[in-house]
């Protein structure tokens, strides 16, 4: 892998809050996921990436040198922030082809067209950014990072926002950019979109660097783990022991009069388990919900003394 952005024991504090600490990685072309739970660096890692903000210690390149160090790269950088700060009073055609112009394509108006059709937004809409909703304003957003046609995209969170049809289009749009030979960064707290990415993954937690590599091995890894279920039924003791002989569970505990928390290694097989496990024990099954399935628990896993030895984790 060519390296298009290299980061070398990066750290960087606010005062007396440490926002990344000592992290370093490559990255070529392709999609890369940059995923962690919120507040764990993520925002603060793209700028320092974007040379938005200086490293307090460490060394970043982007396409060979440190953008803040040479302005031209900023040029060859294309940034989703995720903060909104678009100009409400503007259409998304004038919005998008003001940034063409601060990049001096020669023709604005084409580039931004260009820009807001790749993004399945109409050009020719007239009406105000303000009157946009959350997933177009997130999508103008986008649209503005790639009117110059940029070698690293840097996406901070693009999808959220967006409904199910256009987080399936921006996937798709980012893979094949990558697939072109582009280096596009996104991030995510979110562990099914970095799997739609199927891309390499960058795991933080805390500003810390808690694992990279390919997703489907950190996602076994994941998987891994020891996985519990509350189910709410009508009679936790027989559901509980059907489960139990099905050997899906691998422990379960009645909590109350309707609760039922279940342990076990293969989620999906004890899903498929538990309704034909009701019906033998003429059981209502109220709800069937992952109580240590949030990324918080996924990366407190990680980060703990099994998940430091395994595959991809560091």
């Amino acid at each position: 892998m060519t390296a298009v952005v290299e980061v070398s024991r990066v750290s960087k504090w606010f005062g007396d809050v440490v926002a990344v600490s000592d992290v370093s990685f490559s990255i070529g072309s392709g999609v890369t996921a940059l995923l962690g739970p919120n507040g764990a660096g993520k925002s603060t890692m793209l700028r320092l990436v974007c040379g938005l903000t200086r490293p307090s210690q460490g060394e970043i390149t982007v396409l060979g040198h440190h953008p803040r160090a040479h302005p031209s790269r900023f040029r060859r950088i294309g940034l989703v922030p995720q903060q909104e700060a678009l100009f409400d009073g503007m259409t998304a055609v004038a919005f998008v082809a003001l940034a063409a112009e601060l990049h001096q394509l020669p023709s604005p108006g084409a580039a931004a067209a260009a820009a807001l059709a790749a993004v399945d937004l109409d050009p020719a809409d007239r009406r105000r950014l303000a009157t946009y909703s959350k997933g177009m304003r997130q999508r103008v957003k986008v649209a503005q990072a790639l009117v110059h046609n940029p070698e690293v995209l840097v996406l901070d969170e693009p999808l959220d926002g967006l409904d199910p049809r256009q987080r399936l289009h921006l996937i798709a749009l980012f893979r094949r950019l990558g697939h072109a030979g582009r280096c596009v960064v996104v991030s995510s707290h979110v562990l099914d979109e970095v799997e739609r990415f199927g891309s390499r993954v960058l795991v933080m937690v805390q500003g810390r660097l808690a694992a990279e590599g390919d997703f489907h091995a950190i996602r076994e890894l994941m998987d891994n783990r020891p996985h519990r279920l509350r189910c709410r039924t009508d009679k936790p003791h027989a559901l509980g022991a059907g489960l139990l002989a099905s050997g899906t569970a691998v422990g379960v505990w009645v909590t109350s009069p309707e609760t039922l928390v279940v342990d076990t290694s293969d989620v999906a097989a004890l899903r498929h388990a538990v309704a034909p496990a009701a019906v033998a024990a003429e059981a209502r099954l109220l709800e069937l919900v992952p109580l240590d399935d949030d990324l918080e628990s996924v990366f407190r896993y990680l980060v703990g003394p099994v998940g430091t030895t395994g595959t991809g984790t560091r």
